[in-house]
């Protein structure tokens, strides 16, 4: 009987992956370590901010990215095609995916990345944009 709750909270807690409460701000990401999720963004600085004071790079700026279309952020006029016509919403679960290989994902990109293969830095890395994306910066 153990093996079974525990199994059927498993189930539960993974359903809440990316969660979005009542009042809009993310949930963490469940397993994810915002922590580490810092350190696996060291490649991401290359094109990408999490600072909104920064605009944005090679890349979109990436603070608050959670809730917003691809391909579709202002000021950002770099998108490839194959982003800008998909049309998803950036939720935790659909970066988690895309992340794991965004040249498959979304064929024709033009992000020069082969993603976070890993399933735990991939976690640790959206942990960490999901807490990026709650600071307050000052104007």
């Amino acid at each position: 009987m153990r093996r079974v709750t525990l199994g059927v909270l498993l189930v539960l807690l993974a359903g809440t992956a990316g969660a979005q409460t009542t009042a809009g701000a993310p949930v963490p990401f469940i397993g994810g370590d915002p922590e580490r999720g810092r350190l696996v963004f060291a490649t991401c600085r290359t094109c990408h901010y999490t600072d909104p004071r920064q605009g944005h790079g090679n890349g979109p700026n990436l603070h608050r990215i959670f809730g917003k279309v691809a391909g579709q952020q202002p000021g950002f006029d770099y998108y490839s095609a194959p982003l800008r016509a998909a049309g998803f919403v950036w939720t935790p679960q659909a970066l988690y995916t895309w992340l794991e290989n965004p040249m498959q994902a979304t064929p024709g990109t033009t992000m020069m990345s082969y993603g976070v293969p890993d399933p735990g830095d991939r976690a640790d890395l959206i942990a960490y944009l999901q807490q990026v994306s709650v600071l307050e910066f000052e104007e």
